[in-house]
Order: structure tokens, then sequence, then C-alpha cells
């Protein structure tokens, strides 16, 4: 399976399309359907202040684990859309039926609701109305734990970019999980008749946060479509910026050390360097994975629109 992000700029309309499949936990992903990772559960993720409490309901969960760490980030949270919901509903349990990880449906099978993403937000009366921005992201993984597939998600840069878009402002979220414990989570966004808020010119936020700890060491890159580092499979955690869509950042510099160490060599993903990265976001992947129990310190400095943006800050893995 290979599914890329369609990106679109016409008169500020962005529309993002993602797949990821994944089995197992930890930081790792699978768009292949397989890796080294024993099968994830929530017991996989560290208790964190402010974390949601698990409901049960996977879908719900994935939509509240989205919005946790949103407000992690300092990005709005998202408000339930149910037109949002059903396309994304609709969307996973087509995907059960016909098992299978993908943004594009077949007219003709079993639970088809239409097409391409426009066509099944149309279809369950998400009318798009200029400006708008739009995305969906979709994980799979032999867990029923809605906080382990959307974590999934967070892990996978690509994927990340589209879930911590600032300028969102509704979200619908559908799980579908199989006899087995096989599940298929998909979460649509967007931001309709206008954008939220989002960062402000010259602004950006970052991931990992802060002071964040339990930060997972290594992220399993053949497992993302696209491959964010395509030589290379087991690579250390992403860490990321992020803009408003309608901005431009430009990289400077973008260092990860651990605490009083030297640079490590990292992958950088900028739109400069990498057309998957939108121009308002960018990236490092570290080319080997993290220690455990290690404090790391990451040094940024570029622009926003023009706007210089210097930022320096830490995390600690598990």
């Amino acid at each position: 399976m290979r599914s890329h992000p369609r990106w679109q700029f016409p008169f500020a309309v962005l529309s993002l399309a993602l797949a990821l499949a994944a089995c197992g936990g930890g930081g790792g992903g699978g768009g292949d359907g397989t890796s080294a990772s024993p099968p994830a559960s929530s017991s996989n993720l560290p208790a964190e202040p402010g974390a949601p409490a698990l409901t049960g309901n996977a879908a719900l969960d994935g939509f509240n684990w989205i919005n946790f760490r949103r407000a992690q980030i300092g990005v709005a949270v998202l408000a339930r859309n149910s037109k949002l919901e059903l396309a994304a509903q609709g969307h996973a349990d087509y995907q059960r039926i016909n098992n299978t990880v993908t943004h594009v449906q077949t007219a003709g099978l079993p639970g088809f609701t239409g097409a391409t993403l426009a066509d099944r937000l149309a279809n369950a009366g998400y009318v798009l109305v200029r400006p708008y921005a739009y995305g969906e992201i979709i994980s799979a993984t032999n867990s029923s734990s809605g906080f382990v597939l959307a974590e999934e998600l967070v892990t996978a840069i690509y994927h990340r970019f589209v879930m911590f878009e600032p300028v969102f402002k509704e979200m619908g979220t559908g799980a579908a999980l199989t006899s087995s414990g096989y599940s298929y989570f998909t979460c649509d966004m967007g931001a309709n008749n206008g954008y939220g808020i989002g960062l402000g010119g010259g602004r950006a936020a970052n991931y990992p946060v802060n002071g964040q700890t339990q930060v997972p060491t290594s992220f399993l890159s053949n497992n993302e479509t696209p491959d964010p580092v395509p030589n290379l499979n087991e690579v250390g955690y992403p860490i990321s910026m992020h803009a408003d869509i309608t901005a431009t950042m430009t990289v400077q510099n973008f260092t990860v050390q651990p605490h009083g160490g030297a640079p490590l060599a990292t992958r950088l993903l900028s739109h400069a360097t990498d057309t998957e990265t939108p121009p308002s976001a960018a990236a490092i992947v570290p080319l080997a994975a993290l220690q455990s129990g290690t404090t790391y310190d990451v040094a940024f400095s570029g622009a926003v629109d023009g706007v210089p943006l210097s930022r320096s800050w830490s995390f600690t893995t598990r």
C-alpha cells in the first residue's frame, strides 16, 4: 500500500491525506503491517499529567488523545463535528470490511461512501465554503486502544504535520475493530468557511514540548507512507516545528544533542529539502535511535514569514 499526502493551495485551500498502517506500539508504526514491537495496548503509553481518561470507545479516545496532544503544544483543541465524524466512521468501516488501508475507496465495494476524501465529506453533508482546509490521517494496528491508535499518528512525522495543523477548527474520528483485535482508525479534520485562530504571524509550536518526559526513543521509518527516511528503518524520534498553513517556515539551523554532548546526525525535513513536508513546518529525524532515560537539548533558528525565530528546549526519553 502506498498513499501520499495531497496538498492544494489555490485560493488558500489546503487538503492533506496520509495513511499509516501499524502493527505494534511504542515508537513505531507499520506501513507494511509488520513490526518487531509487541502488540500495542494502552499500557504502552506512560501516564502523563493532564491526559484524558480512557473510556474504551476507540473513536472517542482517539479524539480525546489528539486534543490532549494539541493542547500540549499550544494549538487550539478541536470541536467535535458530527459530519466529519460520519465521514471518518464510514471510511474506517470501509477499510475494515475490505481489509485495506487507503484514502481512496472503490465504487461497488461494500461500505463505499465516496471515492476521495472530498467526496466522503460532501456525502456526509460537510459542504466546503472558502476559505477552507481539510485533512485525513489513518492508522491501523493490532490494538483496540484509541489512545494507541492516535499516538501512532503523533509518532509518524508526516501524519503529525496534519494532526498539529494550528488553523483546524473541528474534527471527527471513527474506529472499526475486527474480531481478532485489529483496528482501523480514521481522523478527518477541517476548517470551513474560515480558518481557526491559529498561532498568528511569526509564531510556531514545537513537539516534543519543553520539559516533556517519557518521549519514545525510536521510530520505524519504513512503516510510514511516504517514508520520511527512505534509506533507514529504525531511526530516532522525530522533532518538529509547526506554523499556520498560510505561513512559510525557513530553517537556518535545527539540531538535537544529548545534554552536554555533540549534535546528532539527523535528516532535515523542510519544504526546501523534502516536497512531502508542508511549507509551514519542519522537522529533524535523528538517524539512529535515541538513548533511554536521557535528556536531549534542541535548538532551532529560522524564520516564519520572514520573522526571525530562535528557540531552545529540552525533553527526556523513556
